[in-house]
């Protein structure tokens, strides 16, 4: 059977460095699903996340990462995907991600409420998502 390389990166360094049979990404134009011998593609992600169906593993078993915006490029059977954060299922922390989403939700309503609400309520918007995406990813809500 084929397979394809994928790599995730990080300010942080490399998080996911393993062999893959096929993954699922969602781009700015829409979901994403990858083959071996894929054509050649760069596309801008969203924060959501990543399905990897990982080579030799039984039908069904699949690592995902949570993955907060970035660009994922694909050539050679080689998908690099570089992000400002990402995390696998198992690195993240399931209460701290809980509190964020409460706090996002919070200023969402505070700035909801305050005279100047457009950066704030954009940026408590996103913290919201990435915190559900995350969690969605520790609990495999896909």
């Amino acid at each position: 059977m084929s397979s394809f390389i994928v790599n995730i990166v990080t300010p942080s360094g490399v998080i996911y460095d393993h062999e893959a049979k096929f993954l699922v990404a969602s781009t700015q134009a829409g979901s994403l699903g990858v083959l071996p011998n894929h054509s050649p593609l760069i596309s801008p992600l969203n924060i959501d996340a990543l399905r990897i169906d990982l080579v030799g593993e039984e039908e069904g078993v699949s690592d995902w990462v949570a993955v907060n915006g970035g660009i994922i490029e694909i050539r050679d059977n080689v998908v690099s995907i570089i992000a400002n954060s990402a995390e696998t299922e198992e690195d993240i922390d399931v209460s701290r991600a809980e509190e964020a989403k409460k706090r996002a939700k919070a200023k969402i309503e505070e700035a909801k409420q305050s005279d100047n609400h457009d950066i704030d309520l954009a940026r408590a918007q996103v913290a919201l998502t990435r915190a559900i995406n995350r969690l969605n990813v520790a609990n495999k809500k896909r």
